[in-house]
């Protein structure tokens, strides 16, 4: 070989330092590819553990591993079915739903009659008594009626008193035969009548005097007014008139604030835990810290069929004013004994 190949074959040849390089470049670049293998082993291995955590019944989470060595500190569920709390001596609750506070008995007073409210007295958020006087109508076409009524009356009276000595006075004839029989009859005949019409007219005087005393509403029971419906010269009418309640067909609601309870409509799936006097604790939503007890009074005798839902109401023992109708509250049904 010719110095001028052997010059040419040293130009392709690589320097051992250069070889050593790349041999160490090629290590490199293994461990780096085990190491992200390993990391992700690691990472990978608490994420399939915490994809299987589960609810412990108790607000929180526990691992699988944990709810396995946890045994039967949880009740036994159907696959995919959602945990439910177990009644303990610690915690009596068996089911808690929300309702709306309402008034036991909300009362809508209206007029018996169409009239023209003359004077109201109460405004919403009033007491008022049992009997108390609440709201006055026009009453002066009764007045009218009434006295006439009475004129009437004195009319009546007079012609009985008058009908009673004619008749006094043929009996005495009859007895000396100076009047005759039919003289008596005619003149009992006479007394008769006249007491029939004293009994007509007295019975009008009667429902005239009916009619002045409706024209003043008094309140039917002891409670606060919740809704003011009219207000003075307004001209109202009977609901059974009027259709639907509005402010010409009632005066003025009342309930009694002491007299409240809970409405709640419970799915069929937890009627089960739920009977009769059974007792609760309940909670308005506005006032989370106010706990009040109370008894389930009433279960509806027939479901919400596009619900699937019945309805329960709950009596709230002893209330007070932090407890407002119509808010939302919590309903805790506890254990029965």
């Amino acid at each position: 070989m010719n110095d001028e190949s052997q010059a040419k074959v040293a130009q392709l040849q690589i320097a051992a330092a250069d070889r050593q390089r790349t041999t160490v470049s090629v290590k490199l670049i293994f461990l780096t590819v085990t190491l992200v293998a390993l990391g992700a082993i690691v990472f990978w291995k608490p994420w399939q553990k915490e994809g299987r955590r589960t609810l412990n019944g108790q607000g929180g989470t526990v691992a699988a591993a944990d709810e396995a060595a946890a045994g039967n500190s949880l009740p036994a569920t159907n696959a995919g079915a959602s945990p439910v709390a177990v009644p303990s001596a610690d915690n009596p609750v068996v089911l808690t739903v929300s309702g709306y506070i309402i008034n036991r008995e909300r009362i809508e007073i209206s007029p018996r009659f169409m009239g023209l409210v003359k004077w109201i007295g109460v405004k919403k958020g009033d007491a008022v008594t049992n009997d108390q006087v609440v709201v006055l109508l026009d009453d002066a076409e009764y007045q009218a009626q009434l006295h006439q009524a009475e004129g009437r009356l004195i009319n009546a009276r007079v012609a009985v008193s008058k009908a009673e000595l004619d008749y006094d006075r043929i009996q005495q004839l009859a007895k000396t035969q100076t009047a005759s029989k039919q003289n008596e009859d005619d003149a009992r005949l006479q007394l008769d009548a006249a007491r029939a019409a004293l009994r007509e007219t007295e019975g009008v005087a009667e429902l005239a005097r009916t009619y002045v005393d409706w024209c003043t509403i008094r309140s039917p029971i002891l409670g606060v007014v919740v809704e003011k419906l009219v207000n003075p010269n307004e001209l109202v009418m009977p609901q059974s008139f009027g259709g639907a309640r509005g402010p010409s067909t009632a005066l003025i609601a009342v309930a009694d604030p002491k007299d409240l309870q809970v409405e709640i409509d419970v799915n069929e799936a937890d009627l089960a835990k739920i009977s009769l006097d059974q007792k609760c604790r309940v909670s308005p939503e506005a006032y989370p810290d106010k706990i009040y007890s109370g008894a389930v009074v009433e279960i509806a005798p027939e479901a919400n069929r596009a619900k699937g839902t019945l309805q329960i109401k709950v009596q709230i023992h002893e209330p007070d004013h932090f407890l407002t109708p119509e808010l939302s509250a919590k309903v805790e049904f506890l254990k029965r004994d």
